[in-house]
């Protein structure tokens, strides 16, 4: 019976474009979310009682972020520059884990137990930044 499951579960094909279906997704929460700070303003900053620098620098690292995860797999897809996508990935990766821990941050939670019960859209997208930072492309 184990050997027949194991030789089953060894024919199954790997697909290795299946970051694909992780990258996409993160990449369009994080360029929607940038494009709704554009026009970046002095306003849209006091509207969120943060200092406009600090929301110049989110919508930029939201859109870099974003683009940067498709450009870094584009990059190492196409077989172009590996290196260099690989780069990308993770600079991106981690670029969304700074943003969405300062996203947390500012929402004041009571305890992390609350962020990883009641904030679990912030905390998948927090976990998603993480992995792309520590695998790259090597997905």
């Amino acid at each position: 019976m184990v050997s027949t499951v194991r030789s089953l579960v060894e024919r199954i094909p790997e697909f290795c474009m299946s970051h694909w279906l992780f990258r996409i997704p993160l990449s369009i929460i994080f360029i929607q979310q940038a494009l709704s700070k554009f026009p970046v303003t002095a306003e849209g900053a006091e509207s969120f009682d943060l200092p406009f620098i600090v929301w110049w620098f989110a919508a930029y690292g939201e859109l870099g972020g974003g683009l940067g995860l498709l450009v870094g797999g584009v990059l190492a897809s196409e077989r172009l520059i590996p290196w260099l996508g690989d780069l990308l990935t993770r600079f991106s990766g981690i670029t969304i884990c700074c943003i969405v821990t300062g996203v947390i941050w500012v929402s004041e939670p009571e305890s992390l137990m609350d962020v990883l019960l009641y904030d679990y859209v912030h905390t998948l997208l927090w976990v998603g930044g993480l992995f792309f930072a520590l695998r790259g492309n090597r997905t």
